[in-house]
């Protein structure tokens, strides 16, 4: 069997520390994969006036998977800037975004979760629609049926791999039309799964509960702006940002990423958490059909963790070096 071929984007800030400790750690399963660098970032910008050129687009497209860091997000416009990973996102049709929640060993992560938030990933509030009338800013929110429906049917088909239950989780009683849309959608795709429980939610009722009693969801499907939302919400429950792992799924390829931000206040410090980033990289794993391999990745992560190797972010005093190594060391 030939090479696999991942392509990997550092990208900005801390990315480019979590990134290659997550690549150290899957040279360290000595499989087939073979590693090929790419640029994107606000950085790379900076340089060149191109936030991701097109030949990280085409890599990406023809490499098997791709393992992506973070970027900087300028808080004000930067006239020819968009971010890369919403860039990947819409170019790429990569429309399904997984965030798996799921318990860690150590005080800093609430026991007993295990739920994916699966979330609309190119259109909604962040279709790139806004325009300026004057004094007045106005953002267009695009849902329609086809997006819907086929990010209904991941979740279903998740849930019923695990025989668990969907929650759809919208805002229809008050945009009636956009998330009228979405709920009804979601509902239909859903009798074409009699095997798999659902039921619904409002957003700001999921958003109460995630706090209160997230042990009782599994599966939560929802728009990009709320998914985003929710899942940043539902990471603080295992340890934050740093521990979150997520995937951008489309029918022909996929990118795997931390959670977190390019987080520049400890960039180059060697105190970002390498965590988030190496679930990401056993996520890849399983969609590449090598689940046995991702399985020895979150063991291995759970055992250092176990041993009390914990970065800074969640209670310990471990540079991101040290948490790699520890990891290495569990493999």
């Amino acid at each position: 069997m030939s090479d696999m071929r991942i392509c990997v984007i550092e990208g900005d800030g801390v990315g480019k520390e979590v990134i290659p400790a997550a690549v150290e750690v899957l040279q360290a399963l000595e499989l087939d994969l073979d590693f090929i660098r790419a640029d994107a970032g606000f950085e790379y910008f900076q340089r060149s006036g191109n936030a991701i050129p097109d030949e990280t687009l085409q890599l990406v497209s023809t490499c098997d998977a791709t393992l992506f860091g973070a970027t900087a997000s300028p808080m004000t416009r930067v006239e020819g800037y968009r971010s890369p990973i919403l860039v990947l996102r819409q170019t790429l049709d990569l429309f399904a975004n997984l965030r798996p929640i799921r318990s860690l060993p150590g005080n800093f992560s609430r026991p007993n979760l295990d739920l994916l938030i699966v979330r609309e990933n190119t259109e909604g509030l962040y279709a790139g629609r806004e325009h300026r009338e004057g004094d007045t800013a106005i953002a267009e929110r695009v849902i329609t049926r086809r997006a819907s429906e086929r990010i209904a049917r991941v979740a279903l088909e998740q849930a019923r791999a695990h025989a668990q239950r969907v929650t759809i989780v919208h805002k229809a009683n008050v945009l009636k039309i956009t998330d009228g849309l979405f709920r009804e959608t979601c509902l239909q795709v859903a009798r074409e799964f009699p095997d798999v429980r659902v039921d619904e939610m409002l957003v700001d009722a999921m958003a109460m509960r995630l706090v209160k009693d997230p042990e009782n969801f599994d599966v939560i499907v929802t728009t990009n702006l709320f998914g985003d939302i929710l899942s940043d919400e539902a990471s603080a429950l295992i340890g934050g940002l740093g521990v979150a792992p997520s995937a951008n799924l489309g029918a022909r390829t996929a990118v795997f990423e931390p959670v977190h931000g390019s987080a520049p206040d400890i960039a180059g410090k060697d105190l970002a958490n390498p965590v988030g980033a190496i679930l990401s990289a056993a996520m890849l794993l399983d969609y590449l059909r090598l689940a046995d391999a991702g399985e020895k990745i979150r063991t291995a992560v759970n055992c250092a963790l176990a041993r009390g190797v914990l970065t800074r972010d969640v209670g310990g005093n471990a540079s991101t070096r040290e948490m790699t190594r520890a990891i290495i060391d569990e493999l």
